[in-house]
Order: C-alpha cells, then sequence, then structure tokens
C-alpha cells in the first residue's frame, strides 16, 4: 500500500502545487483516479447488468435443488458458463476498491511522507518534540503542519478549504459542526449510491419477479416439496439479505474510518460517491440505448 500511496503522492503533489490548495488537489485527484479507473467501471457494470439478468434463473435453482447443495453449484456454474458470467466479476472490482481505500488512507493521513516527500529525520525530530511536550495525536504528520508550519515551509500544506480544515478529525472535533459536514454529506450520497445502484442493476424481470412475489405473500402461497411447506419468499429474503449485507459491509467500514480520519480523506470519498453516482448513470443511460 506504501508503493500506491507514495506514487499517488507524486500525483497529489504536483496538483497542490498548481492550485495550492490541499482540497481542490484533492478533488482534482479524485476525478483522474476515476477518469483511470473507467474502462474498469465499465467492465464491471456490464457484469452486473448481465449478472442480473440471470438472478430468476439462479433463485428457480436454488428453490429447486435447495437440498442438494452439490447439484445446486454444478447447476449455478452450468448457467454462469451458459451466460458467459464469471461468478468472480465482483471480486477483482472489491480487490482494487480494497488496495485504493488502504493507500488514499495512508497518503491522507501521512501527507508529509507520501505527498511532500520531506526528510524523515526531520519529520522524526519534530515529532520527538511534540512527544516531549506532552502532546499525543493518531496522526503525528497531521499535528506537525498544525504546529510546526509556521516555522518550517517544508511542512506547511494549505488545508483550508471553502472555511473547513481538512487537519481536522470529525472524532475529536465533535463540538465543530463545520467538521461534520464533509463526513454527514459522506454518508448521505454512500448509501444513496447503494440504492441507486441496486435499482440499476435490476432487470426488468426481476421487477416483475418481485411485484409477484409480493402478490404471493399476501395471498400466502407456498411451494411444497413433500415433507415441508415454505414460501418462495422466505427462502429468497435469506439469500436477499446475505447479498445485502456484503453490499453493505464495504460502506460501513469507510464510514466508521472517516469519522476517525482526517476530513482529507472524507473529502476523497465524499467526492467519488458523486463521480461513481454520475458514471453510473451514464453508463446505465448508454447501455440501455445499446441494448435497444
Amino acid at each position: 500500500m506504501g508503493f500506491l500511496a507514495n506514487l499517488f503522492g507524486y500525483l497529489l503533489n504536483y496538483l497542490y502545487m498548481w492550485l495550492q490548495n490541499y482540497g481542490w488537489a484533492i478533488i482534482i485527484f479524485s476525478v483522474i483516479l476515476q477518469i483511470v479507473l473507467l474502462p474498469l467501471s465499465i467492465k464491471q457494470q456490464k457484469s452486473l447488468k448481465k449478472s442480473a439478468k440471470i438472478q430468476q434463473e439462479m433463485q428457480k435453482l436454488q428453490v429447486k435443488y435447495k437440498n442438494n447443495p452439490e447439484l445446486l453449484n454444478q447447476e449455478v456454474m452450468g448457467l454462469y458458463k451458459k451466460e458467459k458470467v464469471s461468478p468472480f466479476s465482483g471480486c477483482l472490482s472489491s480487490i482494487i476498491q480494497l488496495i485504493l481505500f488502504l493507500s488514499v488512507f495512508y497518503l491522507v493521513s501521512r501527507p508529509l511522507t507520501y505527498m511532500k516527500k520531506v526528510d524523515p529525520a526531520l519529520l522524526e525530530k519534530y515529532q520527538q518534540e511534540i512527544t516531549e511536550n506532552g502532546e499525543s495525536t493518531s496522526y503525528p504528520e497531521i499535528k506537525i503542519i498544525e504546529e510546526k508550519a509556521d516555522e518550517d515551509e517544508n511542512v506547511y500544506i494549505n488545508m483550508d478549504f471553502l472555511g473547513l480544515d481538512l487537519s481536522k478529525v470529525p472524532m475529536q472535533n465533535l463540538n465543530d459542526i463545520k467538521s461534520l459536514i464533509i463526513p454527514i454529506l459522506y454518508v448521505v450520497t454512500t448509501f444513496v449510491n447503494i440504492k441507486i445502484m441496486q435499482n440499476l442493476n435490476k432487470s426488468k424481470e426481476q421487477r416483475e419477479k418481485e411485484k409477484l412475489d409480493k402478490e404471493m405473500k399476501k395471498k400466502k402461497v407456498a411451494i411444497t416439496d413433500g415433507k415441508n411447506e415454505e414460501t418462495m419468499d422466505e427462502q429468497l429474503q435469506s439469500m436477499q439479505q446475505m447479498t445485502n449485507s456484503m453490499n453493505y459491509m464495504m460502506p460501513i467500514m469507510s464510514i466508521a474510518i472517516a469519522v476517525i480520519a482526517p476530513l482529507g480523506l472524507s473529502l476523497y470519498w465524499l467526492v467519488k460517491n458523486i463521480l461513481q453516482l454520475c458514471e453510473r448513470l451514464i453508463l446505465n443511460k448508454v447501455m440501455k440505448k445499446e441494448e435497444a
């Protein structure tokens, strides 16, 4: 992760030298990174759309072979092969997102090391001075910027962004409403993103199936296997809960980190959310035209 953080640091520092503002540099950095990852996003979106189309067939197989897991796996793999869809198509994207997640966290939490490339000996000296003064912090380099920037230009970074101090950590500044603005916007856009993505990935057949399932639930229609009765809704609901848990795990983890990390990280994630939302809406529209 350090290698990528160091690489990203060169780009972020170049943008900072040009813009002379850490916040705007992060925004442009986010845009560039999203453009670089656009081919992967297109591939993932196509894969998700195709996977959504075969979900109904998979649900039928899961009901039909619920007592025979081995045969169910064979049938599901056969379905993926027939439709030319990889069951692991989402794994690569998740791995890349996790790597980027950690790399940007390293970059934002240690901007003097990865962005400004300040001499480690100088950073150690300043950190020791801060420690001797009885001060402690989870982000020593942020503390150095706050306390030593007036004395040494090498450790100065303009973190004032539209009246917000991007060096602040929300959890340590709960009394400062302004420090909570970006994390709150990030949380809102995160769940809006998830909801819209779920709706976009639903095929026409799935929407019809959901309507039918609701009608079946009202009428308490059940499926009998000869030994017991259980509604299809109960089976599919269990599977859907597992899927939702996976979808929400990364956003919830990032939200937890956002409140204990410098605001610069929340700003990056907020911009990334907005860019992803626009990207998905545009790609979905383009793909619909292609299908038509």
